[in-house]
This record gives structure tokens, C-alpha cells and sequence, in this order.
């Protein structure tokens, strides 16, 4: 099954979101954060108590290509990593490069909508 994800602007959006998901009985490990700048990417996922998507959830050919990739490379490959295909990991990228925030909800329950 393909995750779930919505785009946000505003960090306490994210924030409040994170907390709605959580309330539908997602699992704080089911959370993703991603924005192009990974001081960013970082804070909101703290301050939601979500999480990043990190060397412990790629494989180990992904994370080590990430260190010599450029940044859309790197989180095209971390969009690719948590269920989302080739061209929907292109477009989420896009959205980052807007400067959009995108939270990933992988292991939804059926029927659940962000």
C-alpha cells in the first residue's frame, strides 16, 4: 500500500496535524517529516514528535548513495524509500523546493485520509 501524505507551509500546521494523525491511532513510528533543509526537517519533527526519514529506514545502498548525492537526489531517493514510486518520490520533491513541508504516513489504516 502506497503511504499517505499532505503538504503544509506552516511548521505549527505540521504540528497540529501530526497530532490529529496520532489521535487516529497512527503510530509515532508511521510519521514522516521531510523539507528540503534538514535543520528544518529536524525541529518540526521534533516538535511534532515525529519522525525523519534516516539511515536506519533505507537500506544500506540507499544511505550510503545519499552521501554523495545532491539534496533532490537524496530525498527523492528517501521519498522512494518509504513506499512512494519513481515519479509520485519527482513530484513530492517539487514540493519541497517550494518550501513546503510534507508529512508521510506509512502503515495508514484503511480508509484513513490526511
Amino acid at each position: 500500500m502506497q503511504p499517505l501524505y499532505k503538504e503544509f507551509y506552516n511548521d505549527q500546521e505540521v504540528v497540529d496535524a501530526v497530532t490529529g494523525i496520532k489521535e487516529k491511532g497512527v503510530s509515532e513510528d508511521d510519521i514522516y517529516i521531510l523539507t528540503h533543509d534538514d535543520d528544518r526537517t529536524e525541529r518540526v519533527a521534533d516538535n511534532a514528535d515525529a519522525n525523519t526519514v534516516g539511515a536506519d529506514d533505507m537500506n544500506f545502498g540507499t544511505s550510503a548513495k545519499n552521501i554523495f548525492r545532491k539534496k533532490g537526489d537524496e530525498l527523492r531517493a528517501k521519498f522512494e524509500e518509504v513506499g512512494f514510486s519513481k515519479d509520485m518520490a519527482n513530484e513530492l520533491e517539487e514540493k519541497l523546493d517550494q518550501g513546503k513541508v510534507v508529512v508521510v504516513v506509512t502503515n495508514a489504516p484503511d480508509g484513513m485520509a490526511l
